[in-house]
């Protein structure tokens, strides 16, 4: 079905959809390259490490090990490696669920707590000095446009 509603599509209509994914991930590439040098220079640590202590900064009790992997879309065995070295850094405490003990909970610690706090808000700095130049109006609405493509994205796949 997806397939057949693309190929109606008129040559030029294509052709702007397909400069607009180019576009989008090379703004996204560049996005990420950037992030991933300044969280390395500035906090020696990766972007997997931030993304993983982001999600669970927002579950303060913690999270299923299966969860996570899920939240950010990445395997269990991606995950199992980055959570190992948090923990070894003293950033994240891993528990046994209770009623089941196959099942891991993770979550921050209170130097993980804090330590991703001063990340989040450098990040915060980082993000609002390279949207300067896009008002709150154009932000909202851009933000809006790529929710709106997210959603369709997921109900097609």
């Amino acid at each position: 079905m997806v397939a057949a509603r693309h190929a109606t599509l008129a040559p030029q209509q294509g052709k702007e959809r397909l400069r607009l994914w180019v576009r989008i991930l090379r703004v996204s590439r560049l996005i990420e390259a950037e992030l991933r040098d300044k969280l390395k220079t500035e906090f020696d640590t990766t972007l997997p490490r931030f993304d993983v202590m982001a999600a669970l900064y927002r579950e303060p009790d913690g999270m299923l090990m299966s969860d996570l992997s899920r939240y950010l879309l990445v395997s269990n065995g991606n995950v199992t490696g980055i959570i190992d070295r948090l923990v070894a850094d003293g950033f994240v405490v891993r528990a046994l669920r209770e009623g089941d003990r196959r099942t891991s909970v993770v979550s921050l610690t209170k130097t993980g707590r804090t330590f991703f706090s001063k990340m989040a808000a450098v990040h915060e700095g980082w993000v609002n000095a390279r949207f300067a130049d896009i008002d709150e109006d154009e932000a909202r609405e851009l933000a809006s446009v790529l929710q709106s493509f997210r959603s369709n994205w997921e109900a097609e796949t």
